[in-house]
């Protein structure tokens, strides 16, 4: 059933993150890693789930963050939509990403700013990794990985 789809994310997490210094310059290639911690829940009956992410030694800049990530799924339309939410722009919520799950993997499309952007989620690990569209190319700029918390 497709509402489960994410259910492989409930849970506590430490996530490791690999992030390009500069995500949005397609010719970057410095990477930063840092840790933070994560739990995830269903809401709303399990039609979708939230996730709270903090980092207390820092992002990619070193500066602690808190965010929040609201997942839900249509049925009329057999889709999820992603929302990201954080202390560091108070009061936002991002655009939505939307995409489905296929086969393990869930491909989520959206737009951040000027550039076309993508997140792949793998069940097996599980792991996220978020690419950014230059010239027709999908570049990757960010991966988390996620370790149980037991």
């Amino acid at each position: 059933m497709p509402a489960d789809d994410f259910d492989f994310l409930h849970g506590r997490w430490t996530v490791t993150s690999s992030r390009l210094r500069s995500p949005r310059d397609p010719a970057s290639s410095t990477w930063e890693d840092f840790s933070s911690d994560a739990t995830c829940g269903p809401v709303l009956g399990g039609l979708g789930n939230l996730d709270e992410i903090t980092s207390v030694e820092g992002g990619p800049d070193g500066v602690p963050f808190h965010g929040l990530t609201l997942r839900l799924y249509d049925p009329a339309t057999d889709r999820w939509r992603i929302w990201w939410a954080a202390d560091r722009q108070p009061g936002v919520l991002d655009d939505p990403m939307e995409g489905a799950f296929a086969d393990g993997h869930g491909v989520f499309l959206g737009v951040d700013g000027d550039l076309e952007v993508r997140f792949d989620w793998f069940v097996d690990g599980p792991r996220w990794v978020q690419s950014f569209r230059h010239d027709g190319q999908w570049i990757e700029n960010w991966e988390m990985r996620f370790t149980a918390v037991r």
